[in-house]
């Protein structure tokens, strides 16, 4: 007969009804629908944005604080742990696919949709047709010039120092992680505070170089496919590794504040694996986007 401690300590914690899943939604649409209506040129207004925003990073806040207080209050069991963790995993696929969805639009443009353009093989008609004299090389903006004439940032530039930043990060997380198992709270704090200071300088020289492209290089969003494509791919990575940045601050302030245990610490593990998974995508754009 199951004992009553071992069922007490493999029951399924159930949390009370919550209103934030429909508040965050609700900021997530206002979100979205100012955003769609800044790169449409529409006339909606700054205001959904900064109002879906705010309200989607106050509930947010609100809502990891509740989990937060559950998890330190010992309501949580070893089957919510990987509850946790399959939720997490299945987060992070669904970015991998996510990104898989733009490397295939880089793609799509690059190998498949340039070349056509320019006459390869069957297509000579759509050359001559449409687009007569175009020459497929990349980088480009197009047939029509989309946006006029551009420069691309060299490979060997910010972005290399970039790649060396997010490397270095995953380097010091991991043994922050290390440190953690140990029961070392000290050097794993050092080492998250190191973690987060990669990520902060990696935001920093990406807004410089972004500054530099639209004031510098004519390189917009509006470049043609190389120039939407580019900034889609690192902009969406750029707010990833902003994300990324405050879980870890987050993440480093609650080790300071003495949760997490050596035996269970989701929350820092979770967060390891989101920043990993940054590391990986930062590889393949530099060496697709900038580098190739």
């Amino acid at each position: 007969m199951e004992s009553p401690a071992a069922h007490s300590a493999e029951r399924y914690f159930v949390p009370a009804p919550s209103v934030w899943p429909f508040i965050l939604t609700a900021a997530l649409v206002a979100l979205v629908a100012g955003v769609s209506g800044y790169l449409e040129d529409d006339h909606i207004g700054p205001l959904p944005i900064y109002v879906g925003g705010a309200l989607a990073i106050a509930v947010i806040f609100l809502w990891f604080r509740d989990i937060v207080r559950e998890s330190e209050g010992g309501q949580y069991s070893a089957q919510v742990d990987r509850t946790y963790r399959w939720g997490m995993s299945w987060f992070i696929f669904s970015e991998v696919m996510f990104f898989a969805a733009f490397f295939g639009a880089l793609f799509y443009a690059r190998e498949l949709s340039l070349p056509w353009l320019g006459g390869e093989g069957s297509k000579v008609a759509t050359n001559l047709v449409l687009w007569p004299g175009f020459e497929a090389a990349w980088p480009s903006n197009g047939p029509a010039n989309a946006g006029g004439a551009f420069k691309t940032i060299p490979a060997f530039s910010v972005p290399l120092l970039n790649t060396v930043l997010l490397l270095s990060s995953g380097v010091t997380i991991t043994m922050a992680h290390h440190a953690l198992k140990a029961g070392k709270r000290l050097p794993c704090i050092l080492w998250m505070w190191a973690t987060v200071a990669f990520g902060a300088t990696f935001l920093y020289f990406q807004a410089h170089e972004y500054i530099e492209a639209y004031t510098e290089l004519n390189l917009t969003l509006k470049s043609g496919i190389y120039g939407s494509t580019f900034f889609m791919l690192t902009g969406f990575h750029g707010l990833h590794v902003t994300l990324g940045t405050i879980m870890l601050l987050v993440i480093t302030l609650r080790l300071m504040a003495g949760h997490f245990k050596p035996d269970s610490h989701f929350g820092f593990e979770g967060v390891a694996w989101y920043w990993h998974f940054v590391d990986i995508v930062w590889l393949g754009l530099f060496i697709v986007v900038y580098w190739l």
